[in-house]
């Protein structure tokens, strides 16, 4: 049943918010020991659902069951962002968009597994074991919002919440085959995100259609009084406007073929641009980002240094415990990272380079978007290797490649399925300029329907 059909249906009274938690429920404990995806499950969401019921609430997310990531903070549920340093802090206040998604009547299942504070690309660096990729377990799901993705594509959730840092719904989503979202910068509230790096940082949906993604993200978008950075725009509820019926510019780059290791990967999407552009009758124009070959150097001395800063806090004094005493190698690879480039001696020179590179592509793409509506590549830059494989750490870094531009430019970007690769799902990513949200739904809706 799709997600709209089955919306329908909670609220017409055929379908119970109390059964559909339930037999999620009885899924994950019967299912997910193959998976890994949830590392917490809410045991009182019957109860939820069961108030709900008797409540007067038939909000947009009526009965619908919804994943988080553990980087999310929900009241009463564990948040420990996958380490050993907040192993058993009880979150006791909820996220905004948590919040919104109780207000329109979600029902919070569980909390999610995810790269460790969510460093990481594969979704192997979790302190309690790796998620593993419902459409192959032997495969990565991609990271860091790991668990979010397997969730949502192995049918436990109807929904899930993800964070977007440099990629971290959408490489997820791409290797999963399901759709993920990383929103215009400012658009969703960070408030109660724990932070990786709160100058790229964003909450963002996964779900199995381009309809679900689009609700969630008109239910959790919107001005926050406790994040500065929002912008104060008007929230459409895009999930009623998918039809693409508007003339359309779709952008297109060789730097990004270049950048493709898996040439296959690029061929797809190509073929899959070429059938969007032709069945609705789009125009196609190539365009020059130059730049964008910086973007993973650009990005790493931004996240280390804002890792860095944001984990001080993790000191193992007010809760949780030291964070360089229990962390995994990849997070201490970048707290590590931090306090080098943040030395004195050095009085922010690395870090100011990278915020001039970070300048420059964000202006590049939008020199791009002066001639384009979108701009269409691939997700990944190769197929996702096997779990436990050792590959170097360039080669896991290189996996948010096409993903890391969107973060630096602040802009809207979407994934969804362009086809598979020796059964193995690729997805095609769609970037759209700042709060282009609209737009860009239409044309993964297009892109969805063939």
């Amino acid at each position: 049943m799709d997600l709209k059909s089955k919306l329908g249906f909670l609220r017409a009274g055929k379908l119970s918010p109390v059964d559909n938690a339930r037999s999620y429920l009885e899924k994950i404990k019967r299912e997910d020991k193959k998976i890994n995806s949830f590392l917490h499950v809410n045991e009182n969401v019957i109860e939820e659902a069961k108030l709900l019921e008797k409540s007067k609430n038939r909000g947009r997310l009526y009965g619908l069951v919804i994943g988080v990531k553990s980087a999310i903070n929900v009241r009463g549920l564990i948040a420990n962002c996958a380490s050993k340093t907040l192993e058993n802090y009880r979150a006791t206040y909820d996220a905004d968009v948590v919040s919104k998604i109780k207000e329109e009547g979600g029902l919070i299942i569980g909390m999610t597994n995810c790269d460790e504070f969510c460093c990481g690309s594969s979704g192997e660096h979790s302190a309690f074991g790796p998620t593993k990729n419902p459409a192959n377990t032997n495969l990565i799901t991609g990271g860091s919002s790991s668990g979010s993705a397997a969730a949502v594509k192995a049918e436990f959730c109807d929904l899930s919440l993800g964070s977007d840092t440099g990629g971290s719904i959408r490489n997820p989503a791409s290797h999963c085959g399901v759709v993920g979202v990383k929103p215009s910068y400012g658009l969703v509230s960070r408030y109660g995100l724990i932070d990786l790096s709160m100058s790229l940082d964003q909450i963002g949906p996964l779900s199995r259609e381009v309809y679900g993604s689009a609700l969630l993200l008109s239910v959790i978008a919107g001005k926050s009084k406790r994040d500065a950075t929002m912008f104060n725009s008007k929230i459409p509820e895009y999930e009623k406007n998918l039809k693409l019926n508007e003339e359309i510019t779709v952008g297109v780059c060789k730097d990004f073929k270049d950048l493709c290791e898996e040439k296959e990967i690029y061929e797809l999407v190509e073929q899959a641009t070429g059938k969007l552009v032709k069945n609705y009758k789009l125009k196609l124009v190539k365009v020059d980002l130059k730049h964008i070959k910086l973007a993973v150097q650009t990005y790493y001395p931004l996240v280390y240094t804002e890792f860095y800063s944001g984990t001080r806090k993790f000191d193992g004094r007010k809760y949780g415990f030291k964070i360089e005493d229990v962390c995994g190698e990849e997070g201490l690879r970048r707290i590590l990272g931090g306090k080098i480039i943040t030395q004195s001696e050095f009085k922010g020179m690395y870090y100011r380079k990278a915020l001039k590179a970070k300048e420059i592509i964000k202006q590049e793409l939008q020199n791009a978007f002066k001639k384009v509506d979108c701009i269409i590549s691939p997700a990944v830059p190769s197929l996702p290797h096997k779990i436990g494989a050792k590959i170097p750490v360039e080669a896991e870094y290189a996996y948010d490649a096409f993903t890391i531009p969107a973060n630096l430019g602040g802009i809207c970007a979407g994934v969804v399925q362009a086809g598979n690769i020796k059964g193995v799902p690729v997805g095609l990513q769609i970037m759209c300029n700042s709060f282009n949200e609209s737009k860009m739904f239409k044309l993964m809706g297009a892109v969805e329907s063939g």
